[in-house]
């Protein structure tokens, strides 16, 4: 059986919301999953004058506080890991950089080399770092040794209108975040994108598995 992790970090659930699509995707394909958030560092609101995000942000941390948090040991655990992060001014977001700086002594005993990793996103509007976001954790993964699986254009469902991102499927949260409608600008497509870029990560996992030699 294929481990896959997806760790994530979601501030007003649109990552949350496609980071279940991913889970739910690999387990109907058989494999073991851990679904992983990642955790504010900060109990402060990122945004005091912008009373709607924040309301939305308290809203989703609510309604995700039964999802566990992520460790170190999943990512140790895992063959496949399918990485969530909003888009920061074209970087990952704070959260899961504090997150991924925890994995020093991982990484030095090379517990990451060879294992598939791939990455989503969502931001505001189309142009507003998408692409740039997903090479941020692509560049981690590099350091890793890790095996990056891009969707590419490899199944009809990336060209859905919604979709088109080759370096990971990325949704467009929109401008305004809207208390009580949470996520609501997650496509169908972008979940469906989600599902099957995180099955083609487990299945590149597989194939490490039985032919790669270190």
């Amino acid at each position: 059986m294929t481990n896959v992790a997806i760790v994530y970090y979601s501030a007003t659930g649109n990552i949350h919301k496609l980071a279940v699509a991913a889970a739910e995707a690999a387990k109907k394909e058989g494999a073991e999953v851990r679904l992983r958030r990642v955790a504010e560092i900060t109990d402060e609101p990122l945004a005091p004058n912008y009373r709607e995000w924040s309301q939305a942000n308290t809203e989703h941390a609510a309604a995700a506080g039964n999802v566990q948090v992520a460790a170190i040991d999943d990512l140790d655990w895992a063959d496949a890991v399918v990485w969530g992060t909003p888009g920061r001014y074209g970087l990952l977001a704070g959260p899961l950089k504090h997150f991924i700086d925890q994995t020093f002594e991982l990484h030095a005993r090379h517990g990451l080399k060879n294992k598939a990793m791939s990455a989503f996103t969502s931001t505001g509007t189309p142009h507003g770092g998408q692409e740039s976001t997903i090479l941020s954790l692509s560049n981690v993964f590099y350091h890793w040794g890790a095996v990056i699986v891009p969707p590419g254009v490899t199944d009809s469902i990336l060209l859905a209108p919604s979709n088109g991102n080759p370096y990971g499927v990325s949704a467009t949260s929109g401008l305004q975040a809207i208390p009580g409608h949470l996520a609501q600008n997650v496509t169908d497509d972008n979940l469906a994108a989600v599902g099957y870029q995180t099955v083609r990560t487990m299945r590149v996992a597989e194939a490490l598995k039985q032919g790669l030699k270190d």
